[in-house]
């Protein structure tokens, strides 16, 4: 279902703590890249560029 799977170039100085994102028609999957068969996080494209766009802003709070 969800194709494309790529890590944040962010996570290369720490492979230790990443995740994959991956696509699908109208949906984001998020996973574990440790343990990829472990279930994932599924997401609208609308709610995942929300999501983005407030981590960007930094507006999800501590």
């Amino acid at each position: 279902m969800f194709t494309n799977w790529r890590k944040s170039t962010k996570s290369l100085h720490n492979p230790e703590q990443c995740v994959e994102v991956g696509t699908a028609p109208n949906m984001t999957g998020v996973r574990d890249t440790k343990d990829r068969d472990g279930g994932l996080l599924t997401f609208t494209n609308e709610r995942w560029s929300e999501f983005l766009t407030a981590v960007k802003c930094d507006k999800l709070g501590a």
